[in-house]
Parts: structure tokens; sequence; C-alpha cells
């Protein structure tokens, strides 16, 4: 062999070197890549930074809201655990938990369940279920309290209680995100947003000086209410434009009204939460006279408005609410409404299913009401 052709072997050789050493390092980056690549970032309602997983497929959901928007974003076979207080049996006021109550109550508990916003979870449960991510309806602390205790990620989907407030609309949307479900979540803001226009097309133009004037009362706040517990900017009021004498209180949002108040306002027409009307009817026992003395009460003009408040906001119920009260408040505009077709049709786009029948035989019913029966 000659000295020339050793050198051209020796210049090859190190060719080769260098191609293996340059094919090793961008093996090593694409090693990097792809470990990083397993995770990824979601800001939650707080404006947390939260590390995922790439690729989520098993979640519990804890705390206010939370496992209704797993039931609105139809997800729940994600769930791997779920909340104690189901064992206390279908609970209506929870418009998810009747469709989805004998699936919840085959998966371990991971937390009490409730709308506190505190952390209620149990950390060795959740340990043991080992969910890709917890969705939560926590405040922050909390959210970052039971990521400590369990080192799995938590994701805040914690919102006000309303008809689709901005909050919903972010929390809805950061779930999505989460489990993938991205198209769900626009077909339920687009079928929201549709409703809420076909409500405010039908009553934008009627004057105030036309409308009937309307007391909502014996509202569940935090617990049951008598007849005072009232709301200002009551949102299935507020989406039929109503003329709700308790947006003139000076208040914002739930408070209790003072009983002389009412009757100078003297509305032509009351809601009343049927879950309250035994509080309604002990208050009536002790003050006939002051019942009596409303307009509303005279006229027989006294209606039902269930609970849409639990732990969150069933969504579906208080469209149904604001539906039922433009048929009492503006017969004219809702006279094409059925509100069982119409409740039907909410329940099954959000639900899967039509509960309006399971709603009725548990108290949350629509029609007239006689104070003091």
């Amino acid at each position: 062999m000659t000295i020339k052709n050793i050198v051209i072997i020796a210049a090859l050789l190190l060719i080769v070197a260098l191609v293996l050493s340059a094919c090793a390092v961008d093996v090593q980056q694409s090693s990097v890549e792809s470990e990083q690549s397993k995770t990824r970032i979601v800001i939650d309602v707080w404006d947390r930074e939260v590390e995922i997983p790439m690729h989520v497929e098993t979640i519990i959901t804890l705390g206010s809201g939370a496992p209704r928007l797993a039931a609105y974003l139809d997800v729940m076979q994600m769930l791997v655990g779920s909340e104690q207080y189901i064992e206390s049996g279908v609970n209506i006021l929870r418009d998810y938990n009747p469709v989805h109550h004998e699936h919840l109550m085959t998966l371990p508990f991971v937390g009490a369940g409730g709308g506190s916003g505190q952390n209620n979870g149990f950390p060795e449960e959740i340990i043991l279920v080992a969910p890709d991510v917890i969705i939560a309806g926590f405040d922050l602390e909390a959210a970052d309290e039971l990521q400590a205790q369990t080192g799995i990620p938590v994701v805040s989907v914690r919102q006000v209680t309303g008809l689709a407030p901005e909050s919903f609309r972010n929390a809805l949307c950061v779930f999505a995100e989460v489990v993938g479900a991205g198209e769900r979540a626009e077909l339920i803001l687009a079928f929201i947003d549709d409703a809420l226009e076909d409500l405010n097309s039908r009553t934008y133009n009627v004057p105030d000086c036309e409308k009937l004037r309307v007391y909502p009362g014996a509202i569940t706040w935090n617990g049951r209410r008598g007849f005072s517990g009232t709301y200002a900017n009551f949102g299935p009021l507020n989406a039929i434009n109503a003329y709700n004498v308790s947006d003139y209180s000076g208040f914002d949002g739930f408070f209790e009204a003072d009983l002389e108040s009412v009757l100078i306002w003297d509305p032509d027409v009351i809601f009343l939460d049927p879950g309250n009307m035994d509080l309604v009817n002990d208050e009536h026992a002790t003050n006939p006279a002051f019942f009596h003395s409303l307009r509303a009460v005279q006229e027989g003009r006294v209606y039902t408005m269930p609970a849409f408040n639990n732990a969150g906001t069933n969504t579906t119920y208080a469209l149904i609410n604001a539906y039922y009260a433009g048929t009492v408040l503006f017969p004219e505009q809702f006279a094409d409404v059925d509100i069982a077709e119409k409740a039907e049709e909410i329940l099954t786009f959000f639900l899967g299913e039509n509960t309006f029948d399971i709603m009725i035989e548990g108290g949350l019913f629509f029609g007239q009401l006689t104070i003091g029966e």
C-alpha cells in the first residue's frame, strides 16, 4: 500500500468519525426533544402555568363546576375517580348527576365534593388512582396545595356562578384544552350564544313601561332562603330583558330584601324557588298580611323559578328558567315556546339525555304556586 493510499484511507476514516459524531449529537438532541414533547404547558383560570402530559388519557374532577364541565364536554369516560357526595344518592340539583350517577358510583372516591373552592381532595386516594391531571374548581391556593400534596398537575377551572359569564367560558376552554375537546367546547359556546341571542331578540325592543315588574324570591344562595332572598342582575331575567325590581335596590347579586321595600315595589309577578316553599309558607303563617298585600299574590301571579346553582351553575337549568320566565312575562313574544320541548333540546345537547321528567319528579318543576299551601 502506498503512502498516498494510506493518507486517503486515513482521511476517509476521519470523515466517517466526524459524521458518526454529528449523528450522535443529532440523536441526543432528538432524544431531548422527544422527552420535552411528552409534556406541554396550559394556563389555568388563575394564570398558573401547569405542565401536563402531551396526551392526557385519565383525569379526576373535583370541586365547584369541574365534574359538570366534564359532562358538558362529554369526557366523563376519562374519569378514574369520583366525589364522595354521590353516596347520598342521585342529586337532581346538579344537572349531570342523574345521567352519570351510576357510572360515578363505580369509581373510587378521591374527594369530598362541593363548591367552596377549597382543597377537598383526598391526596392518598388520588395518588393511588394516578390520574394524568387533576381538574378542580379550586381557589389558587387550594390548587397549589393539592398539586404539592400529590405531585400530580392540578389545573383550576374555578368560575363564578351565573348564566354563562366570562369565567364560565374561560373555564370551559381551559378544561377543553387539557382533554382535547376543543371542537365540543366551540359547539357549547355557540349553542349558548344562539340561545342568548334568541332570548334577547324576542324582548329587547319592549319598553320598560310595558313590562310586568317581577320579583325573584326564595333564591337558594349558599343555602336555602326564605322569601326575602333575592338577586339583582339575575341571569335568567337579564337574558330576557325583564324588569327586575331588585335591580333598583342599590345591591348587585344576592341580598336579603327588606320586606317594606318589597311592599313598595309591589311586583306584578313573583318567582320563587319551589325547593324553598316550606320556608316561605312558614313565613306566611306568621305574617299573612304581608303576603296578601302584594299585587302578585292577590292576582295569582306567583310562579316557580327552580334553583340552578349547586356546586356551580347548571347552565341547562338557567337557560330553561330564562325561557320559562319569558313565557310568563312576555307571553306574546314567547308564544311559540313549549317549555317541555325547549328543556328537552337544552338538556339533550348538554347532557346527552332528556332529564326533564327527572327534574319535575325531583321538585324542579315549572308552574304556578300558591303561597300558604
